[in-house]
This record gives C-alpha cells, structure tokens and sequence, in this order.
C-alpha cells in the first residue's frame, strides 16, 4: 500500500460513514502541478470524537484544532502510514501572530477561507476525481502566480511565519508572488522577529534544502526578511552564484554555510547561535566557514596540513562547498579515493602517556611537541616511536 492509497482509504472510511471528507491543501497543490505530495492530509466534517471511534488507531495531535492523526498499516520502510484528519473549522483572532484564541467547526468553505495562500487552499474529492476550489487556487496554478486568499495582510497577521512561507513557496514552484500579497510582505517583513527562533529556522531550514535556494535567498533578501532574521548578512551575486552552484541535494550545514561564509567562523557562530541551531549544525557550520578556503593548493600542500581536513566528518560537505566557489578539488577527491583511511589518520606515535613515562613535565609544552610528532608522521619523515622519541627530546631542549 502507498501514501496514496492509504488516503484514499480513509476518505472512503469517513464518506462511508456519512461523513463529508477530501484531501486537502498541499497534497492537493502538487496532485494538480503533477508532483508527489510528501504526505496527504484529510479534512472532514467528521468531529475528531467520530474520526476515533472510526478508525483502530489514532493520536489526538491537536485536539483543540479537530486534528486527529489516522495511523495505518507498516510501510516497506518499517514507518507507518499516517494521515492527518481535520475536521473543517473557522478560526477566531489571532492576538499571538500563531494561534487562534477559538476555533468553531464549519463548513468546506468557510475552513478554505482561513488558510495560508489560494494554491494550498483547494480540496480534492479522491473518490469522485472532483477538485473543490473556494479560493481561485487552481486559477493561481493557471497563472504560475503566489496569492494569500483573501486580504494578505490579515493572513500574515494571524501567523508571522506566512512571510517567510511566501518566499519559500515562490522560489519552490517559480511562481512570482502577486503584486498586493508581495506588498504586504515587505510592508510587514520586520514584523517576522516575533516569531520564534526555532520556527523561523525550520522554515530557513526547508528553503535552503531545496535545490531552489539561491532563489529563496534572493526573496528573501529583496522583500526584507533577510535583514530582519539574519542582521549583518549580505547578499551579493557571487552568494547567490555560490547556493546556485551547490548540489542539489545539499544538507542546510552546508547551504547555510554557504551563505554566510564570507563573514568567517565568528560571524557564522554567532548566525547560528542567533537561529538557535543544533549543537551539531553549529559545529558543522563553523567548521566549514573556517576552512572554506583551505583545500586550496592541495596538490602541493603537506600531508601534514592536507590529511587532518580529510578525515573529518564533514570533508565531503568542504569538497563541495570548494567546487561552489568555484575552486579545483580533483586532486582531494583523488588522494580520498586512492588513500586508505589507516594512511590518512594512522595511530599516532606518541601520546602525553609516552611523554610522561619518559620523564617529560605535563604542561603546554606536550601540545607542542604532539602536534610536532603528529605533523612528522603524516609527511613521513618519522615512522617509529624510537624516532618520535627522539624528535620530542630534541624539541625539549630547543
């Protein structure tokens, strides 16, 4: 069984049931721009007390909005299939820029009436094959055009984040956003700091995976937002060249750190640290602005400088940071492939223990001297403990 058919499952449970029940929102936008929804979501008349006795089993994932969560049989990737059941509703004021203060059950139209933008506004009938378009989003579609239904500025009012949404549905499908909704936009882009730092870097986040980046960038940069999420980052050409230039597939470390690597690896941190980003993507991001530069020269640098940045876990995410800005690597990829792994980190000669068992006094002098050792090794010039021995007592009494 597919995604596909487990929704379409359980829009036949609920209309045999007597229930009002069709896929709505994205899953519908992309069935009619031919692409494969990601998941597919249900909206019913169903309350959420019925969808539960309906089906074996379900999570109230939002019981105060009418979403129930439908869980249905294991997929071939050991991931159950889920759909997300909400019943149609009308949401009340939104005094927090995210959430209504109430919500009431309501009918098709009037639920379609309180989402996002016209494409992601329309309902789909699987059974019958019937589109249900309240909001003029297959008209959008037509027009290759980015609309907010109804006036946009009460839509970005209800939640904030829409703004950046605009942006990254824009650069997603490459359709311009309408003139009065792209107004409205810049108009109240300094507006999107009251939006959490966690939701505004997911929805970074979501851009800068996808391979039109550099056209979420730019948007983001024109109608105001960029400044307001990330002060102090510039947008030139030669970024943009840069995010258009990486694989299609790049990890946000990586596009992120293509973003701000002309700041070096302060301005980066402090970026990340500003969005609130994982320890992990932090370490990756910084590593990657501090060495943006260093595999240059590769072919005649020492192995001492060259193999340490190779086996790091993020020399992959370098390599093609290096070809976006428009750098060489064939010669790192080459020594990668043709050099195993116990040559590029083999067991180091020494240790502080060694040094220690041999008379030497701890102190920063042990750095110095295990670094030294180290470097030695990786260029060859010493390949025995006696000899690393040896280095490390001449290096004392220099």
């Amino acid at each position: 069984m597919t995604d596909r058919e487990f929704a379409l499952d359980v829009v036949r449970r609920l209309s045999a049931a007597g229930h009002v029940a069709y896929w709505a929102g994205g899953c519908v936008r992309d069935e009619l721009l031919g692409l494969a929804p990601a998941d597919y979501d249900v909206a019913s008349d169903a309350r959420p007390e019925h969808v539960v006795k309906l089906f074996r089993r379900t999570v109230e994932v939002g019981a105060s909005f009418g979403v129930v969560e439908v869980i249905g049989p294991r997929r071939d990737d050991d991931a159950f299939h889920k759909v997300q059941v909400a019943t149609f509703r009308s949401d009340g004021a939104y005094t927090d820029g995210r959430h209504p203060e109430s919500v009431t059950y309501a009918t098709a139209e009037e639920d379609a009436g309180r989402r996002d933008f016209t494409i992601n506004g329309m309902f789909f009938d699987p059974v019958a094959g019937t589109v249900m378009d309240f909001v003029g989003g297959r008209r959008d579609i037509e027009a290759k055009i980015l609309g907010a239904i109804g006036d946009p500025r009460d839509r970005f009012r209800e939640d904030k984040l829409r703004l950046m949404r605009a942006v990254r549905m824009s650069a997603r499908f490459g359709f311009p956003i309408e003139e009065a909704t792209a107004a409205a936009v810049q108009e109240m882009a300094s507006q999107i700091t009251v939006v959490s730092a966690e939701r505004i870097a997911d929805e970074l986040r979501k851009m800068l995976e996808h391979p039109a980046r550099a056209a979420a960038v730019r948007e983001l940069h024109a109608h105001g937002l960029l400044a307001a999420i990330l002060p102090g980052v510039a947008v030139t050409d030669q970024i943009l060249g840069v995010l258009a230039a990486l694989p299609a597939a790049a990890e946000f470390p990586l596009a992120f750190a293509a973003l701000v690597h002309p700041g070096g690896k302060k301005a980066a941190g402090a970026a990340c640290r500003h969005l609130k980003l994982s320890n992990h993507e932090l370490a990756r991001i910084e590593w990657l602005t501090e060495h943006h530069q260093a595999l240059r020269g590769a072919a005649t640098s020492p192995k001492s400088r060259l193999y340490p940045l190779l086996v790091q876990p993020g020399v992959r995410d370098l390599i093609d940071l290096h070809r976006a800005l428009g750098e060489d690597p064939a010669v790192v990829v080459r020594v990668l492939a043709e050099t195993p792994a116990e040559v590029l980190n083999p067991p180091p000669l020494l240790t502080g223990d060694d040094l220690t068992a041999n008379g030497f006094t701890p102190g920063p002098l042990f750095k110095t001297i295990l670094l030294a050792v180290r470097d030695a090794q990786l260029d060859g010039t010493l390949s025995t403990r006696e000899e690393a021995l040896v280095m490390a007592s001449q290096l004392r009494q220099a």
